[in-house]
């Protein structure tokens, strides 16, 4: 598979001494959506920006399918189609104007059709005459969307996309994202939603303080880090967990009518047939059981707390 982005041991040091990244290292397949998480002032906006030439490398290098985004820029960033988080638009300006230009600034040719249809895509036709001021948070991030695409890129960057946007919008827009990914668009998404990187990404890469920690598809990560829960229903409330169970993973829910076990899967004797044994001898009566896998979110949780 074509390699979209090739970075190698990229840094970046501000004048302030602050090292927003540190050495970072990393492939991105060509039609591949790659999530990008971590905290607040972990450094993803900050290697979006290095990537697309926006911020300044100071060492290491990054490259857009083969062409270094210092040496050749322009050439590699005519690949590239960016999102920002900051909505940056021209209040007077028209929905349609604004599309068409920044199209233009990549200097391709008009083609009537092609934005026609993408405004149509993203739901915006019928706002084309529209000042963008007049314009609500989500249908401005449409916009935003419909710029980057405009000229046809090869690589979306998307930096926290649903930020200020609706369920409904936000839903309209992770079906076009789906939709760019099956004609060949590479997708770098950046979100606080991990639920929607669960859903959608092929491949989650984990940054904080400036480190890659991760980079892992998504299944693999899943099944890797990823424990599961045994919850045992009760039929009598517990004011707290017996010490017959003390040797045990356990949490105990506020009304007291479940246990929670927490357990690795990949583990042979992983303690889920002790501890049902142990409930037996110790009276205490199940109504039902069931299990449930770790969330991404949990694993983030594990991940950023370790790093």
């Amino acid at each position: 598979m074509t390699t979209a982005i090739s970075i190698r041991d990229l840094t970046k040091t501000y004048e302030s001494g602050h090292k927003a990244l540190d050495g970072i290292t990393l492939d991105i397949k060509r039609g591949e959506i790659f999530a990008l998480l971590g905290p607040n002032g972990a450094g993803k906006t900050t290697l979006i920006s290095a990537i697309c030439g926006i911020v300044k490398i100071t060492s290491g290098h990054a490259k857009v399918f083969g062409h270094d985004n210092t040496t050749n820029y322009r050439k590699a960033r005519s690949y590239i189609g960016l999102v920002p988080q900051e909505l940056t638009t021209d209040a007077f300006e028209t929905v349609w104007n604004t599309v068409n230009f920044s199209r233009g600034l990549f200097g391709k040719p008009k083609n009537v059709a092609y934005i026609e249809e993408l405004l149509k895509t993203l739901s915006l036709w019928d706002k084309k005459d529209s000042e963008l001021r007049t314009l609500s948070g989500g249908m401005k991030r449409r916009v935003m969307i419909a710029k980057a695409l405009s000229h046809e890129p090869d690589i979306l960057f998307l930096d926290e996309p649903s930020a200020g946007v609706d369920v409904e919008l936000r839903k309209s827009m992770w079906r076009q994202i789906r939709r760019l990914r099956e004609s060949g668009v590479t997708i770098i998404l950046t979100t606080h939603y991990i639920e929607e990187a669960e859903e959608m990404a092929d491949r989650i890469g984990v940054i904080n303080k400036g480190k890659l920690i991760v980079t892992e598809d998504k299944a693999t990560l899943m099944k890797s880090l990823g424990k599961k829960e045994l919850l045992a229903y009760l039929d009598k409330a517990l004011s707290s967990i017996p010490k017959s169970l003390s040797a045990f993973d356990l949490g105990l829910s506020n009304d007291g009518l479940s246990l929670v076990l927490t357990y690795d899967p990949a583990i042979e004797k992983n303690g889920v047939i002790a501890f049902m044994d142990t409930l037996k001898r110790s009276k205490i009566k199940c109504r039902d059981v069931e299990t449930r896998q770790s969330s991404l979110e949990d694993i983030f949780v594990q991940l950023v707390g370790a790093s």
